[in-house]
């Protein structure tokens, strides 16, 4: 029983420390503008609660609710996300309060419902730090 503890307990470091390594990728807000501007093709997550997706929120974007995305609930109401993917091959933005823990569990989740990480980005700072405020609408 002892052996049996101490296997689980050595694999679940492990995959705490391969989490800690995954990298990410991020998206600045100066790109991420230009790519609106330009009327690029893009898929946008916005995990915020509803409260702050109502205050202000990205034009187009998938509201999902999803923050903190800590929970198998939470992950699951990222899935029409995952199904606008596999619908249009688009890239994948990432949006949420600071740009922090939650959009990189989102990021992780949607990478593992088959969305490349070459089409997965989040956007730096999140909502937070977005400095186009005129560019964000209210519901």
């Amino acid at each position: 029983m002892k052996k049996l503890s101490l296997i689980a307990l050595s694999l679940l470091c492990l995959f705490n420390v391969a989490a800690m390594f995954e990298s990410f990728n991020y998206l600045g807000a100066d790109q991420f503008k230009e790519w609106l501007d330009s009327g690029k093709p893009v898929i946008i997550v916005d995990i915020q609660v509803q409260d702050e997706f109502v205050a202000h929120h990205f034009p187009g974007a998938i509201e999902t609710n999803a923050f903190p995305v800590e929970t198998e609930a939470q992950r699951h109401m990222i899935d029409p996300a995952v199904a606008a993917y596999q619908q249009s091959g688009h890239d994948v933005v990432v949006v949420c309060p600071r740009g922090g823990g939650g959009a990189k569990r989102c990021y992780s989740y949607l990478k593992s419902q088959g969305v490349p990480e070459e089409k997965l980005t989040i956007l730096t700072g999140g909502v937070a730090k977005w400095p186009y405020r005129d560019m964000l609408v209210a519901k």
